[in-house]
């Protein structure tokens, strides 16, 4: 995930696994033209060829469904909204938040244990302290290594101090 937009209106991040996508497009069609060139040859081998086909080309389908997913997430300021959408093979699903309850993001972590070794994983997520959504909410649903988590929220913490001001300026003025 990253961010694509950053002014003091709005800030979007995005996700578009475009890799595994991609990816898993190309297992999928290798599969499914294995599994069709060894039907060709006739006799057991189309039974064969049947069961690689669908087989490999199934899995590289449920793969696909499990894996790819797009999300957005729009903090904007005009419309004192946040929206979260996720988009999969299945349709189209949109949170909406009000901007104005939120406090912050943070990082939230799970550690896991594996033949001796430790890892702990990260993933973003944003806390809202007053209003219908209080409560702490993901901004994806997976957890991930790396830095990624860490600069998404860093975007958003950043971003939020220019929120207080600019209300505190409204009220100042009022």
């Amino acid at each position: 995930m990253k961010v694509t937009r950053d002014t003091p209106d709005q800030l979007i991040l995005s996700d578009t696994p475009w890799f595994i996508g991609i990816t898993l497009v190309f297992f999928i069609l290798i599969f499914v033209g294995l599994g069709l060139f060894l039907m060709t040859d006739g006799g057991e081998a189309i039974l064969f060829g049947l069961i690689f086909g669908l087989g490999g080309g199934g899995l590289g389908f449920g793969a696909f469904c499990a894996f790819v997913r797009r999300v957005q997430v729009i903090f904007d300021r005009s419309a004192d909204s946040i929206l979260i959408r996720r988009q999969s093979v299945f349709g189209y699903e949109t949170v909406a938040h009000v901007l104005s309850n939120l406090s912050h993001a943070e990082l939230e972590s799970t550690t896991s244990r594996r033949n001796g070794n430790t890892s702990t994983l990260y993933r973003p997520i944003l806390v809202l302290d007053k209003g219908m959504s209080a409560g702490r909410h993901p901004i994806v649903e997976a957890f991930s290594s790396g830095a990624g988590s860490r600069r998404l929220v860093d975007a958003v913490n950043n971003w939020l101090p220019s929120k207080r001001r600019q209300s505190d300026d409204q009220s100042r003025s009022a």
